[in-house]
């Protein structure tokens, strides 16, 4: 059994994923192929990786490195992706630097936004590199993408290529239980039937019940409504629980996420909203800034530790791959293209739905209708995607402007000239990161 991992020197993350595989003991006579185009980082990674290996009784397990793709994915059973195309610099600062120039402010600019559709144009070409070299040394690969703008990159693939793929995000798998700690009904940690669907970033909780089928929306509401004075834990949250309050139901992923993939919460005419809501602009260059620091300081005990262990983390991967190869069934929640399963939602847009994994291996299920109100802000993101799908397959610089125009928190900010002239810098500044548009 072959596993490539695809961008290796996210070594935090490979270790992760790849420590989850080595703990997990059905899976057997394994070969981790590390690929990565950071020669550095690669080697840290591989070191790092023997060092946890060495430390479990795992035999079977082989470990190599490549430089080469074609050779780091010949046979391979399952491919994993974590890859991040420009960095912190250049390309995140210019993500966020530009559009400040026009007054358009971002907070993560990874998902959707200006900075999510621009992240998907230099991201696609490398990931049609990859998708081409799979269809001809590893067909039947089990493609498990980790990286975002998730719904425009696994929405690429699902369309575009033959390869089998489903995109994976935490935010679903932590959402029910952020909302119970948040509103201090810690009781119902990990003591919750729900049920989520929706699109990556912004999928709904559409149902959140004890274990003896009472429903635990009204509390939630009741104590939400009753604010951070009582329940200090969700200034943290403030986006998110104003989206409950007006349309009904809580959404996957955090709210300095949340806050850009609308029109309502980051307005300049507004500046209010921003300490209101407690929104972290310029969050993610912040986080970038504070990685690369904390990485000088701990990449020597983490690289070099001989003594390096590995606890199982939540990530799906492992379970993924046991789930296939064993024929054991285990859900997951997952990103796939909409082949009826969110009957309200377009047929071409890639949904996070649940699914169950085995022998066969993924099998979507189906969800129905969402509450229209749910599914309608679910089309205001879908629009964009498709747009920056649209862009990358045909190399037209009008896809990425009607994008651009498209997108809810842009287009609530800045006049259409302005949003031309800022994609238009921004084609610009990124340079060779981006293929040639017409």
């Amino acid at each position: 059994m072959k596993t490539t991992f695809l961008g290796a020197g996210s070594t935090v993350f490979s270790k992760n994923v790849l420590g989850d595989i080595m703990l997990t003991p059905e899976i057997k006579d394994a070969e981790f192929a590390l690929y990565d185009i950071d020669e550095n980082r690669l080697n840290e990674s591989y070191n790092m990786l023997n060092n946890v290996l060495n430390n479990t009784s795992r035999k079977d397990i082989v470990i190599n490195k490549y430089n080469n793709l074609k050779n780091a994915l010949t046979h391979a059973d399952f491919a994993i992706n974590a890859i991040q195309v420009g960095g912190y610099e250049p390309c995140t600062v210019t993500d966020f630097e530009i559009p400040k120039k026009y007054g358009l402010r971002q907070t993560i600019a990874d998902t959707l936004g200006i900075g999510g559709i621009f992240r998907a144009l230099r991201t696609i070409p490398v990931m049609k590199q990859f998708t081409d070299v799979m269809e001809e040394v590893c067909p039947n690969v089990l493609f498990l993408n980790y990286t975002n703008p998730m719904a425009m990159l696994s929405g690429y693939v699902q369309r575009h290529s033959k390869i089998k793929t489903v995109g994976l995000c935490h935010s679903v798998q932590v959402c029910a239980n952020t909302l119970m700690k948040n509103v201090e009904m810690d009781e119902f940690i990990d003591n919750t039937r729900w049920e989520i669907a929706g699109i990556n970033h912004q999928a709904w909780l559409l149902k959140i019940e004890d274990l003896d089928g009472k429903d635990l929306y009204p509390e939630i509401k009741k104590r939400a409504l009753e604010g951070v004075s009582k329940y200090p834990n969700i200034k943290d949250d403030l986006v998110r629980l104003e989206m409950m309050k007006h349309f009904g139901y809580y959404i996957t992923e955090s709210s300095e996420h949340a806050s850009e993939y609308l029109p309502y919460f980051i307005k300049s005419k507004h500046p209010e909203l921003i300490e209101r809501f407690n929104i972290p602009l310029d969050e993610y260059p912040r986080r970038c800034i504070n990685q690369i620091k904390n990485w000088k300081l701990t990449k020597d005990d983490l690289v070099h530790n001989k003594n390096i262990e590995h606890k199982k983390s939540n990530e799906y991967a492992a379970n993924i791959i046991k789930a296939v190869i064993s024929d054991n069934p285990f859900r997951i929640h997952g990103n796939v293209i909409n082949t009826g399963l969110i009957t309200n939602l377009p047929s071409n847009a890639c949904v996070e739905v649940p699914i169950m994994v085995d022998r066969n291996g993924l099998n979507p299920c189906y969800v129905g209708n969402i509450p229209e109100q749910c599914a309608a802000l679910n089309r205001t993101n879908i629009n964009v995607q498709l747009l920056t799908i649209e862009a990358a397959n045909t190399l037209k610089k009008d896809f990425i402007y009607m994008a651009a125009m498209l997108d809810p928190h842009t287009a609530s900010e800045l006049s259409l000239d302005e949003i031309r002239n800022l994609c238009d810098e921004l084609i610009e500044a990124h340079g060779d990161w981006l293929p040639k548009f017409s």
